[in-house]
């Protein structure tokens, strides 16, 4: 099985980078990279636990869905995986809906209907923290764990 990677390039100071050299090294990592990466995973799980938001980054994007008819196209939106967001009905795309759809990507599974995109982008964050704090997989469901009760706080509070 081969490991997807992503490269990034950080800008430091010079004080910042020896900084980050003595501690990748101090911690027995190979490199700041590999230092920098453990550093981050660390942050935004401490963040996660702390019950603050998961940070999502939304661009537009294509995603498959399997909406109420059973069939399951490939509709234009929002993504910030795992999620997705499209206006319109779980029967499908609405254009001028009034309604957004979330949608859980593993699965192309729809997971909640409200009435604005940011409700939308805000439940994702809060479902995305939920499931960091349980160590998700990403598998192809979401997680169980009180994950619809939150869903149900949303669709109360969407007016």
């Amino acid at each position: 099985m081969s490991l997807k990677v992503a490269s990034f390039t950080v800008h430091a100071t010079v004080e910042q980078s020896a900084k980050w050299k003595q501690a990748a090294e101090a911690e027995g990592h190979r490199s700041a990279g590999t230092w920098l990466a453990a550093a981050a995973d660390a942050y935004l799980k401490a963040r996660a636990l702390a019950g603050a938001p998961v940070p999502l980054a939304w661009h537009r994007g294509a995603f498959r869905v399997i909406l109420e008819d059973g069939s399951a196209p490939t509709l234009p939106g929002m993504v910030s995986p795992p999620f997705g967001i499209y206006r319109g009905t779980a029967g499908g795309p609405v254009r001028g809906g009034r309604s957004y759809i979330l949608v859980y990507l593993p699965a192309a599974r729809i997971v909640a209907s409200l009435r604005h995109a940011a409700q939308c982008k805000s439940l994702a964050a809060e479902l995305a923290r939920t499931w960091v704090r349980w160590d998700g997989t990403g598998g192809r469901e979401p997680p169980g764990q009180d994950t619809g009760s939150v869903v149900e706080r949303f669709r109360r509070e969407d007016v």
